[in-house]
C-alpha cells in the first residue's frame, strides 16, 4: 500500500480505491480495468506546485510529463491544478489541446520530431519547444520565417549524470540518443548554432537524467553541472540562460524493495534541488533562472491500479504456479521491457494470510507476456479479482493492441464515485482502419 491513504481495505475485506470497491468496480466495467485516483493526482500536483513556489517564490513550473499517462481527463486536471504539462509527439499534443489545455503552458519534446509536428507545433502557439538536433532546429527556424513568428526554444542538454536506475531509462549517459554532451563540447556548439538562428528564441536549457530515480544527489549533481553550463555560457558567448529545466524521474513505490515515500519526501528532494540551484547561481555570478520541473511518474503511478479476473491456474510440481489473468503486456508491458516489478493483492479478500509464491501470467501468446514474478498471494480461485498496484504510469501509455486484444477501459474514481474516462473497445475498434483492396474482392 502507498503512505498517502489512497488504498484501504474496507469492512469488507476489500481493496477499496478512491471511496469505490474494487470488486464492485470489476463488476461493473468488467476487466481489465485501469483505476486512477483523482485525489492522489491533484495532490501530487498541489505537491510539486507548492514546493516549488516555496522555494522559488512563484519564480518557476511544473509541467507534468504526459507521457507517463496522457488523456484529455488528466489535461483537465492539470489545467484546474494551475500546472503546465510537456507533450512527446503530436498525438499527446492534440490531445491536450483538444481537451481545451492552453497552449502556451505546454511544452514540446522528443528526440526527432517530425515536420508535421513541428508544424502543428508552432500553428497552434506552444509556449516551449525543446531542440534536440541541428536537422530539427534549421527545419523550426524556417517554418517560424514562413509564419512570421518567433519561437521560444530549449536545448536539450546532457550532463552525463549517470542515474542509478535501469539502462533503457537512463537519459543522460555519454552515448544517450537524447541531449547535446557537456564533456564533449557539443553542447557549446548547438547553443552557438541556436543563437545564430533569425526566428528561434533561445530561453535556457533542459536536462533529465533518467527515470525512477530516487538518489538525491542525482538530481543535486545535475542541477550543478547544468548551472556551470549556464555559467560557462554566458562567460563564453555572452547568452545568460532565463530558464533551465531540470527534468523528472523521481521514483515512486513498487514494492517493498522501493522507498515509501510521502509528499514531505518529494518536497525535500525538490528543496535540495533548488537550494543547490540558487547557492550556484551565487557562486558563478549568474541570474537564478525559472526553474521547470517535469514530474510523470511520481504524479499518476502510485494513483492507478489495474483489475484483472484470474483465469486459468497452473501448477508445475517443483516449479512455480501460474495464474493466468484476463490481460497481459498488451495492457502492462513493462515486465517484459524491464523485468519490471510490483505488488500484487487480492482484491476480494485483502486479509487473507499470503500463503502461497505465484507468477501472474498474461493471455497473450508469448512466454514472456508476464506481469510479476514470485509474488505473495492468499489462495486464488478462478474468477477472484485480482489488482495490480502501482500501475498509473507507463502502462495505458505503453498499452497496444497485440493479439488483437482490447486495451482496457480507463475509469476515474473519487469519494465513492467512478467515473469513464477512456472508453472500453469494441471488435469494430480493432478493425475500424482495417482496408480489404478492391483485388482482393
Amino acid at each position: 500500500m502507498n503512505q498517502r491513504n489512497t488504498l484501504k481495505i474496507n469492512d469488507r475485506g476489500h481493496l477499496e480505491i478512491g471511496g469505490c470497491d474494487a470488486v464492485e468496480l470489476a463488476e461493473r466495467f468488467g476487466t481489465p480495468l485501469y483505476v486512477f485516483d483523482e485525489a492522489y493526482i491533484r495532490l501530487m500536483m498541489r505537491t510539486y506546485k507548492k514546493a516549488l513556489n516555496d522555494c522559488f517564490g512563484g519564480n518557476g513550473i511544473v509541467l507534468y510529463a504526459s507521457k507517463a499517462f496522457s488523456c484529455k481527463a488528466v489535461y483537465k486536471i492539470a489545467a484546474s491544478e494551475g500546472i503546465g504539462v510537456d507533450v512527446v509527439s503530436g498525438g499527446e499534443l492534440y490531445t491536450a489541446l483538444s481537451s481545451g489545455f492552453p497552449a502556451d503552458k505546454i511544452y514540446m519534446h522528443g528526440n526527432n520530431k517530425t515536420p508535421e509536428e513541428l508544424e502543428y507545433a508552432v500553428s497552434e502557439g506552444v509556449g516551449t519547444i525543446v531542440v534536440d538536433s541541428y536537422l530539427e532546429a534549421d527545419r523550426l527556424d524556417a517554418l517560424c520565417a514562413e509564419k512570421g513568428v518567433k519561437q521560444s526554444v530549449l536545448i536539450r542538454i546532457n550532463p552525463g549524470v549517470e542515474a542509478h536506475t535501469h539502462a533503457y531509462v537512463q537519459t543522460a549517459t555519454p552515448d544517450s540518443k537524447f541531449g547535446f554532451s557537456i564533456a564533449n563540447g557539443t553542447a557549446d556548439d548547438i547553443t552557438n548554432y541556436v543563437l545564430s538562428k533569425g526566428n528561434l528564441s533561445l530561453k535556457g536549457f533542459h536536462c533529465h537524467i533518467g527515470s525512477q530515480i530516487f538518489e538525491k544527489q542525482s538530481f543535486v549533481l545535475a542541477a550543478e553541472k547544468m548551472m556551470a553550463f549556464i555559467a560557462h555560457i554566458k562567460n563564453s558567448v555572452g547568452f545568460e540562460a532565463e530558464t533551465l529545466n531540470i527534468g523528472g524521474g523521481f521514483g515512486i513505490y513498487y514494492t517493498d524493495e522501493d522507498p515509501k515515500l510521502n509528499e514531505n519526501d518529494y518536497a525535500q528532494y525538490l528543496k535540495a534541488l533548488c537550494d543547490a540551484i540558487k547557492q550556484k547561481s551565487v557562486e558563478l555570478g549568474v541570474k537564478a533562472p525559472f526553474i521547470a520541473l517535469e514530474p510523470g511518474r511520481s504524479i499518476v503511478g502510485e494513483a492507478g491500479v489495474t483489475l484483472y479476473t484470474a483465469g486459468a491456474i497452473k501448477s508445475i510440481p517443483g516449479l512455480k504456479t501460474y495464474i493466468a489473468v484476463d490481460g497481459g503486456m498488451f495492457d502492462n508491458p513493462r515486465y517484459a521491457l524491464y523485468q519490471s516489478k510490483y505488488t500484487v493483492v487480492a482484491a476480494g479478500d485483502m486479509n487473507a494470510p499470503c500463503t502461497q509464491k505465484v507468477t501472474i501470467a498474461g493471455k497473450c501468446c508469448e512466454s514472456g507476456d508476464i506481469i510479476a514474478v514470485d509474488v505473495p498471494l492468499p489462495e486464488i480461485k478462478s474468477g477472484d479479482i485480482i489488482a495490480v498496484l502501482s500501475t498509473g504510469a507507463y502502462n495505458y501509455s505503453m498499452a497496444s493492441n497485440y493479439n488483437r486484444n482490447f486495451i482496457p477501459q480507463a475509469v476515474l474514481v473519487n469519494d465513492g464515485k467512478a467515473d469513464t474516462i477512456i472508453k472500453k473497445q469494441t471488435y469494430e475498434d480493432i478493425v475500424r482502419n482495417d482496408v480489404i483492396p478492391e483485388r482482393l474482392g
